[in-house]
């Protein structure tokens, strides 16, 4: 993903690419955007947005519940008097006066934090801000909705043809359904009008051709692209004519639209099992069993399986549960079976030979001939072979491997994560994998995984005080860390 400024103008800097940046990357912090005006504030979770506050007089909570109709104006003037003279919040006073429920108050909160976000996607010239960290204690967590369905109803929003052209692609650009199950399965609800659009929309058109070839007025067909663009459904295809043919042709077999707008069918308790059993076995799982195939599986298997399983344990599936771990183990469980897919289908080209071919003869210089890796000059390649090894049970030319990588790029942190790990498979060795991690942690000093890691390596070696002291490390840089949790509690 590109990298988005921390700091600008949104005139140079959509709004939808910041938010859409700080969603994937998981970032904690507060989004400040100015104007002369007012100063408006999104505070963010792990990438989701959480709760919402604005300096500008008509997004106060009084004001929105007049203009949805919950309250009336007389309550509404009773309720400012009585703050001011008592300091108490003003949904507190209309909860007291009988006024108000507090289930609607919640509803009114909620209402209020998502229209001034929604107020934001209107702005064409602010300033923002992004800055990274804990967010304030007294902001109470009120919002649980997916950044893409924020981000499709504030873009909905949007109806200003000059700017929505401006921020569009060519409208000689062929526009394509995206390939990232990220963008695919966020929980959005799609509108008919919407999935319609999204049905002819089948990687060789243009803009200007879709707009053409709809059933309604180029305005609102413009729209509705930008509003799918937006949120990262369609994206822009490159490839020559032939190539995009011969690539959706491919893609309809691995994954229908059908499938892609249908929601999992599933009961939450079997759900919260399901996710609960997966989690707990995700550390001693291959690669192969994480995408549930079986060793030397195609490219379309693979494929195939990848999509149904990130779709069925997309992070955004934690909105329908009340477990508040819940994001954390489906954010786990998403990365490691995409980081299984990225290494199972990772195809070696050397001078155009067959990958199968070639992939086999790498396993064969891993198992047979250790001596021969260490010749290429490739650290990369090393770490592949010995994660290819490590995955064999072939403990030994895994070390060999990784050792080598480390040589050649000794400032490359994750080289030196997966030496400890494979170093704690060979006996008497253990001495040998702290110090790998302990590198690791010099060089990466606020990744809270290597402190959980190294914390294992004391807690089997028997040292209980120095396993704590880095399970409490980890959750000081990672408080929701589950891994440090559980080692804490052993």
């Amino acid at each position: 993903m590109m990298d988005i400024p921390l700091a600008g103008n949104i005139r140079e800097v959509s709004l939808t690419k910041i938010l859409v940046s700080l969603n994937r990357n998981r970032k904690t912090g507060t989004l400040i955007v100015k104007t002369p005006v007012f100063i408006k504030k999104v505070y963010l979770l792990k990438g989701d947005a959480i709760f919402a506050s604005s300096t500008y007089e008509d997004d106060r909570l009084g004001e929105m519940l007049i203009k949805a109709g919950k309250i009336t104006l007389e309550q509404y003037d009773e309720s400012v008097e009585l703050l001011k003279k008592t300091g108490k919040r003003q949904g507190a006073i209309l909860v007291e006066r009988g006024y108000l429920s507090p289930k609607d108050l919640f509803w009114g909160v909620k209402y209020q934090v998502k229209e001034i976000i929604y107020s934001l996607f209107q702005l064409e010239d602010a300033v923002f801000e992004f800055q990274e960290g804990e967010i304030p204690q007294q902001e109470v967590i009120t919002l649980k909705m997916s950044m893409g369905n924020l981000i499709y109803d504030g873009v909905k929003r949007i109806d200003n043809w000059t700017r929505i052209k401006k921020e569009m692609p060519h409208a000689d650009i062929v526009l394509t359904l995206s390939a990232d199950p990220v963008s695919l399965f966020q929980e959005i609800e799609l509108s008919q009008q919407d999935r319609k659009m999204l049905s002819i929309i089948d990687g060789t058109k243009t803009i200007k051709q879709l707009i053409s070839s709809s059933w309604i007025g180029s305005f609102e067909a413009t729209k509705i692209l930008y509003v799918l663009w937006s949120i990262g459904v369609i994206k822009e295809r490159g490839e020559e004519a032939e190539q995009v043919k011969e690539a959706v042709e491919k893609a309809e077999e691995m994954l229908s639209l059908e499938e892609i707008l249908q929601p999992v069918p599933e009961e939450e308790g079997a759900f919260l099992q399901k996710v609960e059993e997966f989690y707990m076995r995700l550390d001693s799982m291959s690669d192969t069993e994480l995408l549930e195939v079986q060793d030397g599986a195609d490219e379309e298997t693979l494929k195939k399986n990848y999509y149904r399983l990130t779709r069925e344990f997309h992070p955004d599936r934690y909105f329908s549960s009340a477990d508040p771990t819940m994001k954390d183990k489906l954010t786990a469980i998403f990365d490691a079976i995409t980081s299984a897919y990225e290494t199972l289908k990772e195809p070696v080209k050397v001078n155009e030979e067959p990958v199968q071919e070639k992939k086999k003869e790498e396993t064969v210089m891993v198992q047979e001939k250790p001596e021969e890796v260490t010749k290429s000059p490739d650290a990369e390649k090393y770490f592949k072979y010995g994660v290819e090894a490590f995955k064999k049970k072939d403990f030994k030319n895994a070390v060999t491997s990784l050792r080598s990588a480390t040589q050649l790029e000794p400032r490359q942190a994750r080289y030196w994560s997966y030496l400890s790990l494979f170093l704690t498979k060979i006996p008497d060795s253990m001495k040998e994998a702290e110090e790998a991690l302990l590198e690791a942690i010099t060089l990466e000093p606020y990744n809270a995984e290597y402190y959980v890691n190294l914390g294992m390596i004391y807690l089997k070696g028997g040292s209980q005080k120095k396993a704590r002291n880095q399970f409490e490390k980890a959750l000081k840089f990672d408080p929701d860390n589950e891994k440090a949790k559980k080692g804490l509690n052993k």
